[in-house]
């Protein structure tokens, strides 16, 4: 026995073109619904991440303060020091201060000579050179 189309007013040769429409239609959505699903998933490990990197950053920031006020007491306990050995507070604060300058000064060099190494993302920019000529010779042939 013969299958009968779905709707009586309709050939058959019209049935299986609505039918491959129908499936098409469908991967569409299942496609859509997959990257949907996917792109709430990423999002969801994203917030779950960016918990744990806020969380992680403030520590660090509470280590930095911390850590700068070792810094500070530690340099008022060294020119103390200088001033156990007999030198006047205010040159003892001075040498105190003088050494941090010329510590900040090498950190500065230093920096200074790391940025002048920096080059720029050269793959990138032939990466892009190379998609211009062929988009160029793509548009002259």
């Amino acid at each position: 026995m013969a299958a009968l189309p779905t709707d009586p007013g309709t050939d058959p040769g019209a049935d299986s073109d609505a039918s491959i429409g129908t499936l098409v239609a469908g991967i569409h959505q299942d496609i859509t619904r997959l990257v949907r699903g996917e792109l709430e998933l990423a999002k969801a490990e994203l917030r779950e991440s960016a918990g744990r990197a806020g969380a992680g950053a403030g520590m660090l920031g509470a280590a930095a303060f911390l850590a700068l006020l070792a810094v500070v007491l530690i340099s008022i306990a060294l020119a103390y020091g200088l001033v156990a050995l007999g030198l006047h507070p205010g040159w003892a604060f001075l040498i105190v201060a003088v050494f941090y300058l010329i510590v900040a000064a090498i950190l500065v060099l230093l920096g200074r000579r790391r940025f002048e190494q920096i080059q720029g993302p050269e793959r990138a920019k032939r990466a892009a050179a190379r998609v211009g000529q062929a988009l160029r010779h793509d548009t002259e042939t």
